[in-house]
């Protein structure tokens, strides 16, 4: 499975948004974003002073379709095929490609708290630690349907990893399209979310542009 491997806190800088990337880092006094708010590279501290270069509308589309992809972990060919999924879906296909991408299965432990990160999401997902409806799932990309309920494995209980994870999870907010039994170590998708529900750092629309010109 391609992944992207550049540093997480300089895909940060590039998008100029925190894109939560790193788990806890992120929410500290350590994260890069706090010191160094622009884009790496040698031009990165120019662009600080004032001197920023100019955008064409192609660019900006371009970096939204950037932070949507790095947002949700994904390659270029994998994003590629989700949008023209929603392209062909009835309705509004900003809004379908935000809900293909928000019900994948490792975005929904991310949301649910089970992880720190999306990456760390898939990782999870891959080593066989979540269930959906009690059966093994071990591929990050399934597609949750409403009424789904995503379980910790409970061969997973004893890892090192939940013993430090699953006491935290009683304090996770939660949207509120998901629920979360903290006890039984078990989330279920609710409803399926709409743009407004969602804490997003990209426009939808223009990626829907990017992809239409």
């Amino acid at each position: 499975m391609a992944r992207n491997l550049d540093p997480k806190c300089k895909q940060c800088r590039r998008e100029g948004v925190k894109l939560f990337l790193k788990g806890d880092k992120c929410f500290s006094i350590a994260c890069p974003m706090l010191k160094r708010d622009y884009a790496p590279g040698v031009h990165g501290p120019a662009s600080k002073k004032g001197r920023k270069k100019r955008i064409s509308s192609y660019g900006i589309q371009l970096r939204e379709k950037q932070k949507a992809k790095r947002t949700y972990r994904l390659m270029e060919r994998q994003f590629k095929l989700y949008f023209t999924k929603a392209s062909k879906m009835p309705g509004d296909t900003s809004e379908n490609l935000l809900q293909i991408l928000e019900l994948r299965l490792d975005n929904l432990v991310y949301r649910l708290g089970f992880a720190t990160s999306r990456d760390l999401a898939r990782q999870l997902v891959t080593h066989g630690h979540i269930t959906i409806d009690g059966k093994k799932a071990s591929i990050p990309s399934i597609q949750i349907k409403v009424g789904q309920k995503i379980s910790v494995s409970a061969t997973a209980n004893d890892k090192a990893y939940w013993k430090t994870q699953l006491p935290k999870l009683a304090k996770v907010e939660i949207p509120s399209w998901l629920a979360l039994d903290s006890a039984k170590h078990e989330g279920q998708l609710v409803s399926v979310p709409t743009r407004q529900d969602l804490p997003i750092s990209f426009d939808p629309t223009m990626i829907v542009e990017f992809y239409s010109r």
